[in-house]
């Protein structure tokens, strides 16, 4: 198999309801030292083209990210094969300074139909998955990243409905936290990115809460300067809920043509008892409705009802609203400079294990 790569502008790349596929996600990556390139894929230039991302790692040495990308996805039976070939363009158009190519699949996973079948089922191991995607290829040089660089497993709603109707699709407990929070006094309203310091210190909170790795805040800033200077980007929206002079809860969403998806959030640990992040949710998802939105995606949760995973408290609290996981195939590499990929993927083992 062949895919023909030609490199475009990223002025050039096309409307995508996919954040990290579109122009503006190649100006906030540039803004945080990433090299964006565009290209054509295949010989259907009217529907078929893909972001990437180049990273400096020092000495000479880069990686290339395809962030949430392509956007075409083959028969599952054909992903590894694909992907190779779709490798070798890229390796041959970006020069011998890239030691591996990241891959954040937006596809869906070979196993989703067996988990929705048994929800306490996981994903096989990472040997066995890399068995089933480089069956066909030439190499065999298709690696399970060691973590997902955006969550493989998310939790979507349909707002299309009216209101009753998605308060209906809820868990009773759900339903009765959105309102009890009402009840005593929660109010969530989107501030301005004037607002930004205010949640990042709310992100910060929860993330020595749960031991979770932190974002710069200049990261969270070129997402809304990024925005100022892009006239065509999705909307960046942040969202606070209150009570009295408290922060309770925060949230970043984007809103592209057909969907909302929660990108950051942050809670507070005072007050919980006011079920502030439940009626954050509410009212992403009527903010989500009022821009025409089909979908809200809440971001991650497990994959399943299984206990030990790490985001098994977000799956109990997500799925109380009613939706759906989309489960997807997450990040995989294809290193082409073996030992520097090697030292590489050591290293992010070591730093994700702290």
């Amino acid at each position: 198999m062949m895919v023909p790569l030609s490199k475009k502008t990223i002025r050039e790349l096309y409307p995508t309801d996919i954040l990290f596929q579109t122009e503006y996600w190649a100006k906030v990556k540039h803004r945080l030292g990433w090299k964006p390139y565009a290209f054509n894929i295949g010989t259907d230039f009217a529907a078929n083209d893909m972001l990437v991302l180049a990273k400096s790692l020092g000495g000479g040495i880069a990686a290339a990210y395809v962030p949430q990308g392509p956007e075409f996805e083959p028969d599952t039976e054909h992903y590894g094969l694909y992907l190779e070939a779709l490798s070798e363009s890229i390796a041959g158009q970006m020069g011998s300074e890239v030691a591996f190519i990241r891959y954040d699949l937006p596809w869906k996973s070979p196993y989703a139909d067996e988990i929705l079948e048994d929800p306490y089922r996981d994903v096989p191991d990472d040997r066995v998955r890399e068995l089933r995607m480089n069956f066909g290829t030439t190499r065999w040089n298709l690696k399970k990243a060691p973590v997902d660089m955006t969550f493989a497993d998310t939790y979507r709603i349909d707002v299309g409905d009216s209101e009753d109707a998605i308060l209906a699709r809820m868990k009773p407990k759900t339903r009765y936290n959105i309102g009890l929070a009402h009840r005593k006094g929660v109010r969530v309203r989107a501030v301005s990115a004037d607002q930004l310091p205010v949640f990042y210190d709310l992100y910060l909170e929860t993330a020595r809460r749960n031991n979770l790795f932190v974002s710069d805040y200049r990261y969270f800033s070129a997402l809304f300067s990024a925005r100022v200077h892009h006239g065509d980007a999705p909307e960046i929206v942040l969202l606070m809920a209150e009570h009295d002079q408290d922060i309770l809860a925060g949230a970043i969403l984007t809103i592209t043509a057909q969907g909302a998806f929660f990108l950051h959030g942050a809670s507070s640990n005072a007050k919980r008892n006011l079920m502030g992040s439940h009626a954050l949710h509410w009212e992403a998802i009527r903010y989500a409705k009022s821009r025409g939105c089909r979908s809200y995606d809440m971001g991650a949760v497990s994959p399943g009802r299984i206990s030990d995973h790490s985001f098994y408290g977000l799956y109990r609290f997500k799925t109380g609203f009613g939706g759906g996981i989309a489960h997807r195939t997450g990040s995989w590499d294809y290193p082409i400079r073996e030992n520097v990929y090697t030292a590489f993927r050591n290293w992010e083992k070591l730093r994700n294990d702290q």
